[in-house]
């Protein structure tokens, strides 16, 4: 499952074949995520303790979003007796481009970015080339390797942020600024983690919030 985002969403998966449920919207992904949840299970005739894992986007995203999307999973996990697995938001969005070198950039609201760079590995998953980081559009940058490599530009944030887009046009072979987290990727990202045994106790289904302050109340 998927609520970093304004995109909420749900996906099975099942011997490579995926349901999946998906809606954009402001606000009430408390209510959508679990009815999507109720309509993948009825669809696809299991219950929740067949499960191998639970996995979910553990942000960077919206506060109350990543946190949403943690508590579900860690309710759900429990009561089912089932791991739960962890995945990046911005790796979730690489893996939709697919593409060899990927830039992702998420708005991040207060005029700052979620952002990382990711690289295809053998198996067609993004694999982490740079750490995840919070920061003004113009901290933005490419690891020193890729110079002169085709890379692509892909998230949200090059849409809420002009100077962004014009500042590595350049750098970038191509740019989607309409590309948000979705819970297919999660699912395939999670499928390797679960066959490594890379899962965790429902209790570590914590959010990843990266911007540490936003909960901190501004000084005089």
């Amino acid at each position: 499952m998927d609520t970093a985002t304004e995109n909420c969403s749900a996906a099975l998966w099942m011997s490579g074949s995926v349901l999946q449920r998906e809606v954009e919207a402001e606000r009430g992904h408390a209510e959508l995520i679990l009815g999507m949840i109720d309509e993948l299970l009825a669809e696809a005739g299991t219950r929740l303790h067949d499960l191998s894992a639970i996995a979910f986007g553990r942000g960077p995203g919206s506060f109350t979003g990543v946190r949403l999307a943690a508590s579900v999973t860690q309710g759900l996990a429990f009561g089912a007796g089932v791991p739960v697995v962890p995945v990046s938001d911005l790796r979730a969005v690489a893996q939709r481009s697919a593409s060899q070198h990927v830039l992702v950039c998420n708005d991040a609201r207060m005029q700052e970015v979620y952002w990382a760079c990711f690289e295809q590995g053998p198996d067609g998953t993004m694999l982490p080339a740079s750490e995840e980081k919070v920061s003004n559009p113009l901290e933005v940058y490419l690891p020193p390797g890729w110079t002169g490599k085709p890379v692509i530009g892909t998230g949200r944030g090059f849409r809420a942020y002009t100077l962004l887009r014009e500042r590595l046009a350049d750098q970038l072979t191509n740019i989607d600024s309409t590309v948000l987290p979705r819970a297919q990727e999660v699912a395939l990202l999670a499928v390797e983690e679960v066959r490594a045994g890379r899962t965790l106790l429902p209790q570590s289904a914590v959010p990843t919030y990266i911007r540490n302050d936003v909960a901190k109340p501004k000084g005089p």
